[in-house]
């Protein structure tokens, strides 16, 4: 298979499984979705989205948000892991949303990395899953997934996040980054991974990569 002829495959595949794309965090407004995606850093979204309804109870905008201390943000979001630097995150781009932007999210990427907390791939999943605008954003099953593929080297996220805009159609990459994670993690995990049951890997993985999990399995029997 060409390079162009197993991105066309991997698409197809990924259409296939997931016609409808499950959005991993609960949210309903790009405010709730900017504060769960700051959440989910070094976290898991099934941890987030049980702390968001009891955080978004309190506040699910910026001007109630701000009516809470830091110390209160940080004592619900405890369970997330990394609460100081979050509610510090939280309670400092509330404050410049109301004051910079009405309370209203920007859809500018640029200006969304302003703000305290907010990363690239922060801001990249906002622009993505709230606005629609066309992004990329690389988490680690994405990373991975990418490199047993083939996609790219898997140096970096940087890297992997431009292999990917250079290899699928712009209009695809809102869905495809989903529907990437979602492969990742229901067929083409980290660990306890089952090469039989990740039909992409098995057909176009690096060669490399297939060889050492063929290695690894018969030094486990």
């Amino acid at each position: 298979m060409t390079k162009a002829e197993k991105v066309a495959f991997t698409i197809s595949k990924l259409q296939e499984l997931y016609s409808v794309i499950p959005v991993p965090l609960e949210h309903k407004d790009p405010y709730t979705l900017l504060i769960a995606v700051l959440l989910s850093a070094q976290s898991t979204d099934v941890r987030v989205n049980k702390i968001t309804p009891l955080l978004f109870e309190r506040a699910d905008n910026p001007f109630d948000m701000i009516k809470m201390s830091e110390e209160e943000i940080r004592e619900i979001i405890k369970p997330v892991g990394l609460s100081p630097m979050k509610s510090k995150g939280i309670y400092g781009l509330s404050k410049i949303l109301i004051e910079k932007y009405n309370g209203e999210v920007p859809k500018d990427m640029a200006l969304l990395e302003e703000l305290p907390a907010v990363g690239h791939k922060t801001a990249s999943v906002v622009v993505s899953q709230a606005f629609g605008i066309p992004a990329f954003p690389v988490d680690t099953h994405i990373h991975r997934l990418m490199y047993r593929w083939g996609f790219s080297n898997g140096k970096n996220v940087v890297q992997t996040e431009k292999d990917a805009k250079r290899l699928f159609p712009k209009e695809l990459w809102n869905d495809l980054h989903l529907q990437i994670i979602w492969y990742g993690r229901d067929y083409s995990p980290a660990r306890g991974w089952n090469l039989e049951k990740d039909v992409i890997t098995s057909t176009i993985g690096r060669k490399k990569v297939l060889d050492e999990y063929y290695k690894n399995k018969k030094t486990r029997k």
